[in-house]
């Protein structure tokens, strides 16, 4: 039995789930996986049902570390941080620590029109609509320039191969997003499609995906561009 379990969604469509899980992969941080299928997202679902008594806000991903609970992907992020700190899960400069952290919480406020309007989704190929999407919605184009920039801002400042030169939180909160872009077949600079092929090669970005692949599962609410998975 391990000290530390992760509640998670769908692996092919959580991507808040994915980054805490995909960090703790990637550092050998043991915990027990607790996947709880979206089976809806009203008061009466399984999957609200199994989250009450657990967190008041009723999302995933939830830390517990023997029963205490930590929810929201950013306090998970930095409670690990804490937990294990000679694992540097963040980088070890200041500067580029709160560098770091301040990519992280852009994130984690911002991109709205790119999340809304590509929502991760692992299994799919979905470049027709990604084409659709950039000639119909600007904030899009907006949101995937600022990516762009910052992560090739990161990229040439640290030398790669990540974000912040080893794999950090940073790239771990930043995975799913890789995954929105290659989806939906958003054009990136050469810099940037490379650390893509880099992020999807790591450890744990490589061990969700299988998990995403092996489920099987449709969920229509997760699906707006399809009606069945192909």
């Amino acid at each position: 039995m391990y000290s530390l379990q992760l509640l998670i969604g769908n692996k092919n469509y959580s991507s808040w789930s994915m980054r805490p899980w995909v960090l703790m992969r990637h550092f050998d941080i043991r915990f027990e996986e607790v996947m709880l299928r979206f089976d809806g997202f009203d008061e009466h679902s399984m999957f609200k049902q199994r989250l009450k008594g657990v967190t008041p806000v009723g999302k995933v991903p939830v830390l517990l570390d023997k029963g205490f609970a930590i929810w929201d992907t950013l306090a998970i992020a930095e409670y690990l941080a804490e937990r294990f700190p000679s694992l540097s899960l963040w980088p070890q400069d200041v500067q580029e620590r709160a560098r770091a952290r301040s990519l992280c919480a852009e994130m984690h406020s911002g991109f709205g029109a790119l999340r809304n309007h590509c929502p991760m989704n692992i299994e799919a190929s979905l470049p027709h609509i990604g084409q659709k999407v950039l000639a119909e919605q600007p904030a899009v184009h907006t949101d995937l320039a600022r990516i762009t920039t910052m992560w090739s801002e990161a990229l040439n400042a640290s030398g790669g191969p990540f974000l912040f030169g080893s794999f950090s939180i940073a790239d771990a909160y930043f995975s799913p997003v890789t995954f929105r872009i290659t989806t939906y077949g958003l054009p990136v600079p050469p810099l940037v499609q490379a650390y893509i092929e880099r992020v999807h090669a790591s450890k744990g970005v490589k061990d969700w995906v299988a998990g995403a692949m092996a489920e099987h599962d449709f969920v229509a609410v997760d699906e707006p561009y399809r009606s069945q998975r192909e």
